[in-house]
């Protein structure tokens, strides 16, 4: 239940979030675990359920979606 609930809530902030650095929309990961900007190709990091977005903490993906470190 409180998995279902944080995917929810997830939603809602995703509806509200923007990439820091180019202020586009931003999207969930397909492991659920960061949040991407694609048009920056950039991951900002998901801790405890509180994303972060810092653009001086994000972390470059690579074309298939994932980060490259």
């Amino acid at each position: 239940m409180k998995d279902r609930m944080n995917v929810e809530l997830d939603k809602e902030l995703l509806d509200i979030l923007f990439c820091p650095r180019c202020k586009g929309n931003v999207r969930l990961n397909a492991a659920g675990v960061g949040i991407i900007c694609g048009r920056c190709k950039l991951q900002y990091e998901v801790k405890d359920g509180i994303p972060i977005m810092l653009a001086d903490e994000a972390k470059p993906i690579e074309e298939d979606g994932h980060s490259s470190n």
